[in-house]
């Protein structure tokens, strides 16, 4: 099955979900990543802001906050993304396709070495396999912003509900997988 053919079929999967569905996933993604040896170790969190029917990551942003890590957000600008510091979930506009993100007027996110030890990256994505491979909604942020970042790809971590894994996606030279998939 094509990339297309297969996020299309999976997102109808997972926009299919219950309110009950969705609200048990939350619960049980946000007790995995809060006892994640890797959330616990790490000063900075980069986390996506759920839209839509994606896994709810705003408790665990909240989370985050209260233990004063440093949490990051995507905002969409010039075809990639760019990671800026949140304060508080209210900070959030409405931005690219109508995804909450920050306005772009707080501390970027600047990679080194040092500072990837310290970080956990959460992915979100349309599908993922047991291999570790996640195809994303078809423009390849994620894939470009990982590129040259190989210590944050170490402590990445792509999360989504069970409906959304196949048996195995069509991979190209330039994806970039997570180094964990967390299904519930």
């Amino acid at each position: 099955m094509d990339k297309k053919t297969l996020r299309r079929e999976i997102l109808s999967r997972r926009d299919a979900l219950t309110p009950g569905e969705q609200e048990r996933a939350e619960v049980l993604i946000t007790e995995r990543i809060l006892g994640h040896q890797w959330f616990y170790g790490s000063e900075i969190l980069l986390a996506f802001v759920s839209y839509g029917s994606e896994i709810r990551t705003r408790q665990i942003i909240e989370e985050a906050l209260k233990k004063k890590k440093k949490v990051y957000v995507p905002r969409v600008e010039g075809g990639e993304i760019v990671f800026y510091r949140l304060g508080d979930l209210s900070e959030l506009r409405e931005g690219y396709r109508g995804i909450p993100e920050p306005d772009g007027h707080t501390e970027r996110y600047v990679y080194t070495e040092e500072n990837a030890r310290k970080t956990l990256l959460l992915m979100p994505g349309a599908v993922f396999d047991p291999y570790r491979n996640r195809l994303g909604y078809g423009k390849g942020f994620y894939d470009r912003f990982l590129a040259d970042k190989e210590g944050l790809q170490l402590r990445s971590i792509a999360i989504g509900h069970s409906c959304q894994m196949a048996e195995r996606i069509p991979v190209e030279e330039h994806d970039r997988k997570p180094y964990q998939v967390i299904c519930v």
